[in-house]
């Protein structure tokens, strides 16, 4: 008898986003955590534009900007010299910026999104055994009463760098481990450094780093999460294994935080409110594929890596968005048949562009021998992340400058429709759970233009099963007879960014990539489109 539809390991960030994302599609699911009680360590604390764009479809955006900083740069020191400032600035049409929020607020507000859904977190439950077959996956759950089974569709394991679900699947993990062992401290600093930037000072020796501050703005006056090599006395012998995360049983003191600031802080400056420590080890690893069958894994239990640049928990969140709307359709019974193939497709390669660059920017800087910094800065917001080569993309039409499919779906402002008196944004016409189909004319179009509007409109709703919104996009010059919502791009910078003309076609996937794009399309291209997600 089946007990859920999806069973979910781990609630962390990860395991809340991919219960989130079904719950709202109308998924039964069950999120476990081994965990009597929440954690309360800032251990993700950078969340990336594109994670917040992420968060604004699943309605906990106010939420998170209410709670966060934002993080506006890097000073970086070498020998006590500051040789370098970065400042985190973006393109105007990008919508959010950096923050930086400590993990266990991140998974608070979450948490409280997840139970206006309808679900909750049951603690203190650990998966200790699985398997599966045709009928679905059988496990086994352990908490203070015993053991009991239960059987799901679908496993979805978001239970970290020490993964039952990855050991379970028998994945292969391979990579290794830093020599460095580090500390972590959340603190009060008491100094004039500019708010919102990180502070990165090292002290090297004929080229080579061998003492190392950094310091990542939290919310709070002057409070920072302080990272630094660890002192000898608190140092940790190997454990074996996967050595990655928080170990020692003698967490760093206030005075071992302070003996680095007094080494490598940029001026005189003393640590207090010492909130929480400890010791951790870093990993480089990623797994040989991230599903079988009938389960999955997401986040840390994929891929581990240096936290440089804030990758992690951004990563993760965003393996959850990909895979619960193919999830969902499959669920349905409307998912095509190799819909959920694509996750592995899409995500694993993001991963090991992931697990690559956070280890060279560990040992060397972030974009460290790179000239295009503000490349550099699109690429750690993660609002490069493209998925062209995926089977569920259609292909790339002649280039006219602007996105192509599988490409991040780009903002457009000034935006009007009937009975708004105020500009609204494209973004906030996406319904983020469904496909959105974006048609757009204007007065070159032709004459046939409104048969062919009715026409796609039609292949479209048949094609995705009635699983899409459609708009019509109208320059503003243009006056379209149309039973679609109509929007009028008034100041033309829908045109501009998607380097719209004449008639055209875009699909926006519900994770907000785009699936096709297509100047002067046919019904039918759209109908192949969508037959590679939908049955």
């Amino acid at each position: 008898m089946l007990d859920t539809e999806v069973l979910i390991a781990g609630a962390g960030p990860v395991g809340l986003t991919a219960a989130i994302e079904l719950a709202r599609r109308g998924v039964t699911c069950r999120i476990i955590d081994a965990a009597a009680e929440p954690p309360r360590c800032a251990k993700g604390v950078g969340i990336q534009p594109r994670t917040l764009e992420v968060f604004e479809g699943m309605g906990v955006l106010r939420q998170v900007l209410d709670s966060s900083i934002e993080l506006r740069g890097q000073i970086v020191y070498v020998n006590g010299v500051e040789v370098e400032r970065v400042a985190l600035t973006l393109p105007d049409a990008i919508p959010y910026r950096f923050v930086g929020l400590p993990q266990y607020e991140t998974e608070r507000i979450l948490r409280k999104r997840l139970v206006a859904t309808g679900a909750r977190v049951e603690r203190g439950v650990a998966l200790t055994h699985f398997e599966q077959d045709d009928s679905g996956v059988h496990a086994v759950l352990t908490d203070e009463k015993g053991e009991r089974r239960v059987q799901a569709e679908y496993l979805i394991g978001c239970d970290g760098a020490h993964s039952i679900v990855r050991k379970g699947l028998g994945l292969s993990f391979e990579g290794a481990a830093f020599a460095e062992q580090y500390m972590l401290g959340d603190v009060e600093l008491d100094w004039s450094m500019p708010r919102g930037y990180g502070i990165r000072s090292m002290h090297r020796t004929d080229g080579v780093t061998d003492d190392l501050l950094v310091c990542i703005p939290l919310p709070g006056a002057n409070r920072y999460r302080v990272s630094m090599l660890v002192p000898e006395e608190l140092a940790t012998a190997p454990l074996g294994g996967v050595e990655h995360g928080f170990e020692g049983s003698h967490p760093p003191e206030l005075h071992h935080i302070q003996a680095v600031l007094d080494r490598l802080a940029p001026e005189p400056v003393s640590a207090s409110s010492l909130r929480w420590s400890s010791v951790f080890r870093i990993s480089h690893r990623i797994v040989d594929s991230y599903s079988r069958a009938r389960v999955f894994v997401a986040g840390d239990a994929a891929h581990i890596h240096p936290p440089t640049g804030a990758q992690g928990m951004n990563t993760g969140i965003q393996d959850a968005h990909n895979l619960a709307w193919k999830l969902a359709l499959t669920l349905a019974g409307i998912g095509a048949p190799d819909l959920l193939a694509s996750y592995d497709a899409e995500r694993r390669p993001v991963g090991a562009d992931v697990v690559g660059r956070t280890v060279r920017s560990a040992r060397e800087g972030i974009g460290a021998g790179e000239t295009d910094a503000d490349f550099v800065v699109r690429r750690e917001a993660q609002l490069l992340i493209d998925y062209s080569a995926g089977p569920i993309v259609s292909n790339a039409p002649a280039d006219t400058g602007g996105p192509l499919p599988g490409q991040r779906a780009p903002d457009a402002a000034g935006l009007t429709r009937d009975a708004v008196a105020f500009p609204i944004r494209l973004f906030s016409l996406l319904g983020r759970t469904d496909h959105t189909v974006l048609i757009y004319v204007d007065d070159t179009a032709g004459p046939e233009s409104s048969a062919l509007v009715a026409a796609l409109t039609d292949a479209a709703r048949r094609a995705a099963h009635g699983r899409v919104d459609v708009y019509l996009i109208a320059a503003d010059d243009a006056e379209p007879a149309s039973a679609l919502p109509v929007i009028h791009d008034r100041d033309g910078d829908f045109a501009r960014t998607y380097r719209a003309k004449g008639l055209c076609a875009y699909v926006i996937r519900p994770d907000g990539y785009l699936g096709f794009t297509e100047h002067a399309p046919a019904p039918e291209d759209l109908t192949k489109h969508f037959a590679s997600i939908f049955r």
